[in-house]
């Protein structure tokens, strides 16, 4: 497998009947990753900054993160088998000694996201990955132009 990276971004989060559809990609280029629904609520509140009244989930890791000096430096989407996407969440831990250590844990691409959002770190999606997605970037267009016509009621 290459080590070749590209960054994508969050374009968008559409609710499905199963859960939600995120929308990642580049001006090239935009794929999707089905996701259940309580990750896509967490991910658009990071993303809106909408405060919540208690932690969630994922505030919980990044309480625990900090407190042990760490933090989520990226996230890379790094494979696709049978219908599954697989990530990577790269974690940075600096002592009080000024020593750096490096961690890669295996994580689903959902919650990597929604960290990486949270925190501000980059997703990437390795060249393979992104070589062997569908683009659909007009499924992408089709949907935000028949939320335009619906909200000026049309």
């Amino acid at each position: 497998m290459s080590n070749s990276v590209i960054e994508v971004r969050v374009k968008a989060l559409i609710p499905t009947g199963n859960g939600v559809a995120v929308f990642l990609g580049t001006e090239e280029k935009v794929f999707v990753i089905q996701i259940d629904a309580g990750v896509g609520t967490a991910i658009s509140m990071f993303m809106s900054g909408q405060p919540k009244e208690r932690p969630l989930t994922h505030d919980l890791m990044t309480m625990l993160l900090t407190a042990l000096g760490a933090r989520v430096e990226r996230v890379v989407i790094n494979d696709f088998q049978n219908g599954t996407y697989f990530a990577r969440l790269i974690v940075v831990v600096e002592n009080e000694i000024q020593q750096r250590k490096i961690i890669e844990l295996d994580a689903r691409p959902s919650d990597g996201i929604a960290l990486a959002t949270q925190q501000k770190a980059p997703i990437y999606v390795t060249e393979e990955v992104w070589s062997d997605t569908e683009d659909m970037t007009d499924v992408l267009e089709r949907v935000q132009e028949e939320k335009s016509d619906e909200e000026k009621g049309e």
